[in-house]
């Protein structure tokens, strides 16, 4: 198999997509595209949906790219361009552990995420805590990427079982297309 061109990095949120996405694009020469730039402005107001499809349509078009995430409006897009989609198939205790770590230090260190939003302890603790729609759609994520897999009709999917299987793969992947 020749090196993909158009990459869809996939996984429940804490699998490491976008750490993944900037190796593939360190080690192919693509172009990575961070979906959270995407869609989140400043304050974490999201991008209407409608306006995500036409930026997620516009990165699509192009010859060659890697985006780290598809969403309920618009994960058809790249679906249709990909010519590889990598799923993170981790474990719960795996990505949620990931989840856990990383936000609890961008909480103490303030770091800046997308488009200079932060996490907060008061966004941990709500309603839309990204660690409660981690056990929301683990599941969901986890069954869509084995489906994709089971399709023929769709791009082939390699699904990552573990952090291990990942460094395998990606010790076996050709360099710069």
């Amino acid at each position: 198999m020749s090196a993909p061109r158009r990459i869809l990095v996939y996984g429940v949120y804490g699998s490491g997509k976008s750490t993944l996405a900037a190796r593939l694009a360190d080690q192919l020469g693509l172009p990575w595209y961070p979906v959270d730039d995407l869609l989140w402005q400043p304050g974490w107001v999201e991008v209407p949906v409608d306006e995500q499809r036409r930026r997620i349509e516009e990165i699509c078009r192009r010859d060659r790219w890697i985006i780290d995430g598809a969403y309920h409006g618009w994960r058809d897009v790249p679906l249709a361009r990909a010519d590889l989609v990598v799923g993170l198939d981790y474990p719960r205790w795996c990505s949620f552990g990931r989840l856990l770590r990383r936000t609890v230090r961008r909480v103490v260190t303030g770091e800046v995420i997308c488009n200079g939003n932060r996490e907060s302890l008061g966004s941990v603790l709500s309603r839309d805590s990204i660690l409660l729609w981690h056990v929301t759609a683990f599941g969901r994520a986890r069954r869509r990427m084995r489906a994709w897999q089971a399709d023929p009709s769709g791009p082939p999917v390699v699904l990552l079982r573990s952090p291990a299987d990942l460094d395998v793969w990606l010790t076996g992947l050709s360099g710069p297309v």
